[in-house]
């Protein structure tokens, strides 16, 4: 459908749903932060257990881990992030307001006044470990989770004797202290990072970089993002972090323009070395063949949780006009959706019924979210469990008392299929394998 308008129809359906709530509301709220609902917290997981499953379930040279938020102040002194991880801001000397250089012109945008010179600005969050708040007791919340992995890397080798090209796979909280915020959960100072550091022989490094690219890229479109929606985009030599040889975006077509959606860099053996060196730990790697010592290539595709649920919900969200009246979708990949299928009675009014539908909803064990539900028409159900992506509604009338069949409705066709109850279960697990 057309982008006019819809980030504002899909912060309203995550409100109204109870997908994301902004942070701290009752109070006034808090910029930058958001709260995801039942059905948000629900997206969020399957979102992260379809990247898990993809990248350490279903191959042989990914593992996971789970690391630490705060570490010790040496790291980020080691990667960089304490001398370089910063934005150039600009204050307004009239409304006094701080904006990232790259985002003003020569006025402010709020009042038109003249702006400052540019200066540097850390992004990382500042906190203290024990009693006493001073430098020595300094600690920062991690703006990546990538170095919990570069600092485990010969842990992680000599319990999992894995070799190389092999990667380690971690999902997890990042901070960032950003100026400018915006674009919904776009850009916030709370998210969740997907990040994959795989590493590999320097000589082959790019020929598993562009391997990566097309991997990640593959991933978004078999959840269901249209392939004409995302775009492939390389950085230009200004763009580049300071460790990356080279850096690709896999963008996503937002409401505000094509934005990005993950990154797959080219880190080189920066990250390995620069540990090394400051912590005095050897991390380098023996090559049996030439009998010397070298420090491995990492490629990283890195991407964030909470961006690709909105591209997911976005590209999801469609609106028709069923029988005179608008229908509301959202045709989310069934691994996704957050209720894999409702339980609806046709009549709320028949305790026969009733005690039916609830029996039917205890044959599921668990495996996937199911509800029962019988506040409103069964029409209103059905619109209910569309807005939020439900793949399959299954309901009990007066007839399935008598033929013990319950009828299942396919959320994209709208189609009707009349399933003995006893076939329910493996009906279902079959349609959302």
């Amino acid at each position: 459908m057309e982008q006019n308008g819809i980030m504002e129809k899909i912060v309203s359906l995550c409100k109204r749903r109870g997908f994301i709530f902004p942070g701290s509301q009752i109070y006034g709220g808090l910029s930058g932060t958001w709260d995801f609902g039942p059905l948000g917290v629900e997206l969020k997981k399957n979102i992260k257990k379809s990247w898990w499953r993809a990248l350490v379930y279903q191959r042989d040279d990914i593992v996971g881990l789970d690391t630490s938020i705060i570490m010790n102040p040496s790291v980020w002194e080691a990667s960089g992030h304490i001398q370089g991880f910063s934005d150039l801001l600009v204050d307004c000397k009239e409304c006094k307001k701080r904006f990232r250089e790259d985002i003003v012109k020569q006025t402010c945008p709020e009042c038109k006044g003249a702006l400052t010179q540019s200066k540097q600005f850390n992004l990382m969050f500042k906190t203290f470990v024990g009693s006493i708040e001073d430098s020595t007791s300094t600690v920062y919340l991690r703006p990546e989770t990538a170095q919990g992995i570069f600092v485990n890397f010969k842990n992680i080798l000599t319990t999992s004797r894995k070799k190389l090209p092999f990667g380690i796979a971690q999902y997890g909280k990042a901070f960032r202290n950003e100026i400018t915020i915006g674009n919904f959960i776009f850009r916030s100072r709370e998210f969740e990072q997907m990040e994959l550091e795989f590493f590999v022989q320097p000589g082959e490094a790019q020929r598993w970089h562009q391997y990566w690219i097309q991997e990640r890229l593959l991933w978004y479109q078999r959840l269901g993002i249209k392939k004409e929606h995302l775009i492939v985009r390389q950085h230009e030599k200004k763009e580049l972090a300071h460790y990356a040889k080279d850096c690709y975006d896999i963008e996503y077509f937002f409401p505000m323009g094509p934005s990005e959606l993950e990154g797959i860099a080219n880190r080189t053996d920066f990250d390995l070395r620069q540990h090394s060196k400051i912590s005095g730990n050897d991390l380098s790697l023996l090559d049996e063949k030439t009998n010397t010592k070298f420090f491995p290539y990492v490629i990283e595709p890195s991407g964030g949780v909470d961006r690709a649920l909105l591209a997911f919900l976005i590209d999801a969200y469609s609106e028709e006009i069923v029988r005179g009246e608008k229908r509301v979708v959202l045709r989310l990949h069934p691994s996704l959706a957050p209720v894999k299928v409702a339980i609806l009675p046709l009549l709320r009014n028949r305790p026969d019924i009733v005690e039916l539908a609830k029996n039917i909803k205890n044959i599921f064990p668990g495996n996937y979210y199911v509800v029962y539900d019988d506040t409103g028409s069964i029409g209103r159900l059905y619109r209910r469990q569309d807005e939020i992506g439900t793949p399959y509604c299954v309901t009990v009338d007066v007839q399935s008392l008598e033929d013990k069949k319950i009828t299942v409705r396919d959320r994209d066709t709208m189609q009707q299929e009349r399933i003995h109850i006893e076939n329910l279960k493996e009906y279902l697990d079959k349609k959302l394998e």
